[in-house]
């Protein structure tokens, strides 16, 4: 497309993830319209594109591309209709932004990736990674590349979810929350996971019968760098993700100081956000931002099908770990295609953090 043209986009899936993305391209973002919304449930689809005036709803992608120009695809759908859908994206050329996991798969993922390298001559598709996007990431990633306070040695995450939806599934702990920490970890080490270990404390009376957690995810990458997540998806206060970064001479702290701290009738506290949407506004609204602008000139600005595909390896090893109790060891089934080697990543934008 020309880069004086708006990037026409279609939001495949109008749940949460869907509609918030056809309000943020219309309200908040530049150069890109919503031209399409695709959703088989009609009244969520026409909820979602009277966000969008001018936008037409569509039952199918297919039903979509036959009706209107599009440039490029945000995929909003539950990750196991994003394979077909990405595959489509390929063979018309179009710019994708995929929400998080590329597929379900390490050999669904994998197939993207050569896929991608067959259709096109440099990346096309991002993955909706929204952390990267994150000043708070961005620092950290900045503090441990300036050596300002020696090597990094541990990291500490917690990632804590109010309360589950009906039917959330053991594995759905490391597919559908654990898998961000699990692309955080090589964007702020450097380095790529090779073993994973999961630890199951005392199980939370107020989380559903059948769902042990919270639990904890100790991963290691190549260096030896542990990092250490608790996931606690029935925390029942509101929505934390905090991570506390171990240098040889400091401490960094991101994810605690999101609101003001009100000190009122002998008390002093601090509020918690309510969900992702709030924490990480700033996050999505960089990353789709960046999206776009990369999308009209044809290719990418951030995490890559390849980031993607080594995800979804690290957390098919992590719910067999869920289910062994073992240390499980990472492996991949093919080093990194220099085709990735020109996606840029989301680098940092402000100053590094000193050491605490």
């Amino acid at each position: 497309m020309t880069t004086t043209q708006n990037l026409r986009v279609a939001v495949v899936g109008a749940g949460m993830m869907g509609a918030d993305h056809v309000r943020r391209i219309t309200a908040k973002i530049s150069n890109a319209d919503v031209v399409a919304v695709v959703e088989p449930d009609a009244g969520r689809a026409a909820a979602a594109a009277a966000l969008a005036p001018g936008a037409i709803t569509a039952a199918s992608f297919d039903e979509a591309l036959a009706a209107t120009e599009i440039d490029g695809v945000i995929i909003a759908t539950p990750g196991f209709l994003h394979e077909p859908i990405l595959v489509t994206a390929l063979e018309r050329g179009l710019a994708v932004l995929c929400e998080k996991p590329l597929t379900t798969s390490a050999a669904d993922s994998l197939r993207i990736v050569e896929l991608e390298q067959e259709h096109a001559s440099r990346p096309t598709i991002q993955v909706g990674f929204m952390r990267r996007f994150d000043t708070g990431y961005q620092e950290l990633k900045a503090l441990r590349e300036s050596g300002a306070n020696g090597a990094l040695l541990a990291l500490h995450h917690a990632h804590r979810n109010p309360t589950t939806p009906p039917n959330f599934s053991e594995s759905m702990l490391i597919h559908d929350s654990v898998i961000h920490e699990i692309d955080i970890i090589p964007f702020l080490t450097g380095e790529a996971i090779t073993s994973v270990e999961v630890k199951k404390p005392r199980k939370n009376s107020l989380a559903p019968a059948d769902l042990p957690e919270p639990q904890f995810v100790l991963f290691t990458t190549e260096s030896g760098t542990m990092a250490i997540v608790e996931i606690n998806v029935n925390a029942q206060f509101g929505y934390q993700v905090t991570t506390d970064a171990v240098f040889e001479s400091g401490v960094a702290y991101i994810g605690r100081d999101t609101s003001q701290t009100i000190v009122s009738a002998g008390v002093s506290g601090q509020g918690v956000t309510p969900s992702f949407k709030e924490r990480f506004a700033a996050a999505y609204d960089e990353e789709v931002q960046r999206w776009v602008d990369a999308a009209r000139d044809g290719g990418i600005d951030g995490p890559s099908a390849w980031d993607g595909y080594t995800a979804s390896v690290v957390a098919e090893v992590a719910v067999r770990a869920q289910q062994s109790g073992a240390t499980e060891h990472v492996e991949y089934a093919v080093t990194k295609p220099a085709f990735y080697d020109a996606t840029a990543p989301a680098d940092a934008t402000a100053d590094a953090l000193t050491g605490v």
